[in-house]
């Protein structure tokens, strides 16, 4: 039996925003019966930015999950802040998933980016993607790269995990080992890099990150004593924001600030970011 984290568990046996959505204006599919596993997202977005969003899917407990927390995650967000979503995304805001279940969080990923194409009236792979590597789920050569991309796959069990190829008959084993031969060594050279000399993030990626910090990390925190937070503005690198609830008159309200949420957004942002008191 899989072991699920508490997190995947409750949105599988309460998913947010399931059903239909019928003035959507963007959908997506990944997946298939030839694999499994399907998963549908709906979005309605409004003035470049997504308003609500629905999802179907068949599939087991971490597809239901991963389509659930996808939801989540999209609503609100900017199409461009949404096309930035990966599968790391999902898991993360699971609190993980089992090894062989990941490709769950790639189908979800693969939707999303499929109905921003949608909306955009593109096609979602380029032609030269399209070639079909496992056979046994339908897996093309682009998929397979895009995982090794985007989560660093060294190993064909890895690949298995992400994307289902190689997890049939095993023909095309030897072409994805293939894949990963070519392109590890890239990986590995650009992961040397960025060690050395760590990505310098733009303004809107900061805001994005720290927002995503704050839903995922911070306030939950502080509702649990009755407290709230709100990201107002950055400032260069002072990121300004207004306590709510119990916080206001909370008598340590500046330790929360300094020893908590400064911390929070320096581990999991920059370390350059100071946190600041306003009204808003």
């Amino acid at each position: 039996m899989w072991k699920y984290s508490d997190a995947v568990m409750d949105h599988f046996r309460n998913p947010h925003h399931m059903g239909e959505l019928p003035d959507a204006n963007a959908v997506g599919e990944a997946g298939g019966l030839q694999c499994g596993d399907w998963l549908k997202i709906m979005l309605k977005i409004e003035d470049d930015r997504i308003a609500d969003a629905r999802y179907q899917t068949m599939g087991c407990t971490a597809a239901i999950a991963s389509g659930s927390a996808l939801t989540d995650l999209t609503i609100g967000k900017t199409v461009d802040e949404a096309a930035r979503l990966t599968n790391k995304d999902i898991v993360d805001y699971l609190n993980g998933l089992p090894d062989q279940k990941l490709h769950c969080s790639v189908m979800g990923a693969e939707a999303l980016e499929a109905a921003l194409a949608n909306y955009r009236g593109e096609a979602s792979a380029g032609p030269a993607e399209d070639r079909v590597v496992c056979k046994c789920f339908g897996v093309t050569e682009g998929q397979i790269r895009k995982a090794i991309r985007e989560n660093h796959l060294t190993t064909l069990e890895e690949v298995t995990n992400y994307t289902k190829a190689g997890g049939g008959c095993g023909h095309c084993w030897p072409e994805i080992e293939g894949i990963l031969r070519e392109m590890t060594p890239a990986l590995r050279e650009a992961k040397r890099e960025a060690a050395v000399q760590p990505k310098r993030l733009t303004t809107r990626e900061k805001v994005h990150l720290i927002e995503e910090v704050m839903e995922r990390d911070i306030r939950p925190a502080l509702k649990a004593d009755g407290g709230d937070i709100e990201f107002v503005d950055l400032d260069g690198d002072t990121v300004l924001v207004s306590l709510r609830g119990h916080c206001v008159q909370c008598p340590v309200s500046g330790v929360t600030l300094t020893g908590f949420v400064e911390r929070k957004l320096r581990d999991l942002v920059s370390e350059s970011l100071s946190v600041e008191e306003v009204e808003a």
